[in-house]
């Protein structure tokens, strides 16, 4: 039986404006121009002025009480009638925002991109070398298919089966399974050594069984691949010895013939191509112990509200005999302004938000920045950050998680400065960063032949006066991707 009853519920709603607000926070300075042009794009009321070419000289932005420039989700925009014209009449010149900060942050040496040299890629190499051999038509295409079903990483991880299959539907050519694989041996004969492999132990096979057979080394390394590569992955060095009849002496020599393989003979074209460029979204100077932030230029934009909008709105505004088509262009030039303004508004925020954020990230770790040393990190999570600048905790979280700033001594993610604390013996609190720090430097200057186990590691930071459980150290271990002390043995 339905039943109608009355439910006063408490909802919190984000208007429009945070809303555009939290997603332009969010992202990083090297996707910032993208996000501003595609806003350009689709508000005909918001223009660029690096784009255009003013005739007339820029008014001043007037100026504004920073505390006007945040948004208020309840503010209401009242009905069209009462609409006012004269905040869309001023030239909203950037330079209002965009002069306080350092416009010296990307000169022009940063502005040019990344040369990168040309250079076929992974499978139009091996195509190249498909179309210099003497094949019949049928072999082309049962090759050209093989390449085609290659994982980046150069793998054939397809059934030779459904390779048939794939031929008799999309190409028309009907081969059985042998014809395949005698195809497939031509491909694994290609450059890079290893290619078309189905497996990682037929990919070291093809590259060893590629060099000298009549190398000894060579010889026992084809052996180890073929019968001991599990042994050999985990390092169980001395059951390799006694099954093959070896001295460490000629063991070393295979291991280090094996370990010059290149398990992912794919990815070898392609990491001259795959460059990750950083952009910092702000810079920390040193200068004489005061250290100075400026925000990367890029993050201000000059943008403003099209002239062209401005009259055509007052014009239909002013207009006496008001018609339904007129009031419905009324209302549409009505929103592109409003939509171009909202965005301004926003960018402006951003900024604000970034700076304040970074400044307390910087005041918090200022010993870190003047010096660069990892044990000068303090302890630090997002609600300290939260806290100094009377903002939300998710607020920092996504100002921390996209953006880099770049200091003397590198460039960091925001992420990286903050850390977890350990008490020592003395009671002092430090961040686990000095912990990792330490661990490193220890596992880096360890016998190798006799590698440091956790319970090792977590004595030696006791004994430092670090209160630490081994649980904890294997955590650190694994965070910095350090293997297990069995798996970083070496002979």
């Amino acid at each position: 039986m339905l039943k109608q009853n009355l439910q006063q519920k408490l909802l919190q709603k984000l208007s429009p404006q945070q809303i555009q607000f939290i997603k332009l926070l969010q992202v990083p300075t090297v996707s910032l121009d993208t996000r501003i042009k595609e806003e350009l794009e689709e508000n005909p009321a918001l223009e660029d002025l690096s784009l255009t070419n003013l005739n007339e000289p820029e008014e001043q932005y007037p100026d504004r009480d920073p505390d006007e420039d945040t948004y208020n989700g309840d503010e209401d925009q009242g009905p069209m009638d009462e609409f006012n014209i004269d905040d869309y009449l001023q030239d909203d010149n950037v330079n209002d925002y965009g002069t306080r900060y350092d416009q010296n942050g990307d000169d022009e040496d940063e502005r040019k991109e990344i040369p990168i040299a040309v250079q076929s890629s992974f499978f139009e190499s091996l195509q190249a070398q498909l179309d210099l051999l003497p094949l019949s038509d049928k072999d082309f295409s049962i090759g050209k298919q093989i390449i085609g079903s290659l994982d980046d990483d150069g793998y054939l991880r397809r059934p030779i089966m459904s390779l048939t299959d794939d031929l008799a539907f999309s190409q028309n050519v009907i081969a059985d399974d042998e014809e395949v694989e005698d195809m497939l041996k031509v491909i694994q004969s290609f450059d890079p050594p290893g290619v078309g492999a189905r497996s990682l132990q037929e990919c070291l096979l093809i590259q060893l069984k590629r060099k000298d057979p009549n190398d000894l080394i060579i010889k026992k390394a084809i052996l180890v691949v073929e019968n001991y590569l599990d042994e050999f992955t985990r390092k169980h060095y001395d059951k390799l010895e006694k099954s093959l009849n070896m001295t460490s002496i000629e063991l070393r020599g295979v291991v280090n013939e094996i370990l010059k393989l290149n398990p992912k003979p794919g990815d070898s074209n392609e990491v001259s191509t795959k460059q990750m460029q950083v952009i910092p979204d702000f810079h920390i100077k040193n200068n004489d112990g005061v250290l100075i932030l400026t925000l990367n230029s890029k993050n201000a934009p000059e943008l403003k509200v099209s002239r062209s909008y401005q009259e055509m709105f007052q014009h239909y505004d002013k207009a006496s005999q008001k018609d339904k088509k007129l009031k419905e262009a009324v209302q549409f030039v009505k929103q592109k302004l409003d939509s171009a303004k909202w965005f301004i508004d926003a960018i402006k925020q951003r900024q604000q938000t970034l700076l304040k954020t970074m400044n307390a990230i910087m005041q918090y770790q200022y010993d870190f920045f003047l010096t660069g040393d990892d044990k000068n990190l303090k302890p630090m999570i997002l609600k300290d950050i939260a806290d100094r600048i009377g903002m939300d905790i998710s607020t920092v979280s996504r100002v921390a998680n996209s953006k880099y700033v770049q200091t003397e001594f590198g460039t960091f993610l925001l992420k990286s400065f903050f850390s977890e604390a350990i008490q020592t013996e003395s009671g002092e609190e430090v961040s686990n960063k000095e912990v990792k720090k330490i661990l490193e430097e220890h596992i880096g200057k360890e016998d190798k032949r006799h590698p440091l186990a956790d319970e090792k590691l977590t004595d030696i930071l006791k004994d430092a006066g670090y209160n630490i459980a081994r649980r904890t150290v294997a955590k650190y271990r694994e965070q910095m991707n350090i293997p297990v002390a069995r798996l970083r043995k070496e002979l």
